[in-house]
């Protein structure tokens, strides 16, 4: 059975606009006020590439790990509102009995990701997880993705993802996508992204399973 890749943030559990406002606090913090939209346009993104791409090279250069430091404290704080999406736990089990290998692709850091799972219940369903430590490179480079695969011991894997970045990781990586819009991208969006279906739930996708890439062989 092919490999599930599981992204968690706005996949799994509702975090895109938590992510946003915290961003938004941590750039207030350093004099920059940029709007709500633009700041979630670039979630998804890793922390390593998000000051520059939203910013610019100059900011990065002169207040990028202070960003970052600061959105991690911003985003500590609002952890605990952060609330699994409707049929995540149900999804992962069903593609845990249905035979395919589960891998969570996350780069967060290990106590973020540590609430997630335990939000999730998912410690029992899951074969691997990934962290920040696995990851040299953030999305859009393939790096999450590679290291998921290696996790789940095949390159024969389909990728569950909300953003664009997603689909274009896993493209470099060599795998398709199934995205769901529930990180706040058009059907659109991410099929302009390379997404091989697009789903408005975890409930539907779950639903549907067999019109997409991971259905029995």
């Amino acid at each position: 059975m092919r490999a599930a890749i599981l992204d968690v943030d706005g996949t799994l559990v509702d975090t895109n606009y938590h992510h946003a406002l915290a961003w938004f606090r941590a750039f207030r913090e350093h004099g920059i006020v940029e709007p709500l939209w633009r700041l979630h346009r670039h979630v998804g993104m890793g922390g390593d590439k998000y000051v520059a791409a939203l910013a610019g090279e100059s900011v990065e250069r002169e207040l990028g790990d202070a960003l970052r430091e600061r959105w991690e404290a911003r985003f500590d704080e609002l952890i605990d509102e952060v609330e699994p999406l409707a049929g995540a736990t149900e999804l992962a089990s069903e593609l845990k009995e249905r035979g395919h290998p589960v891998v969570l692709a996350s780069s967060s850091i290990e106590r973020h990701l540590d609430v997630f799972l335990d939000k999730l219940a998912v410690r029992d369903l899951a074969d691997a997880w990934t962290t920040k430590a696995d990851v040299e490179r953030s999305k859009p480079e393939p790096d999450l993705v590679e290291a998921a695969l290696e996790k789940a011991g095949t390159r024969d894997a389909v990728m569950l993802g909300d953003t664009p970045w997603d689909c274009e990781a896993a493209r470099r990586a060599g795998i398709d996508t199934v995205a769901v819009v529930t990180g706040g991208f058009s059907r659109h969006e991410l099929r302009e992204a390379g997404a091989v279906a697009v789903f408005d739930s975890l409930e539907e996708l779950r639903e549907r399973l067999d019109e997409t890439p991971l259905t029995p062989a």
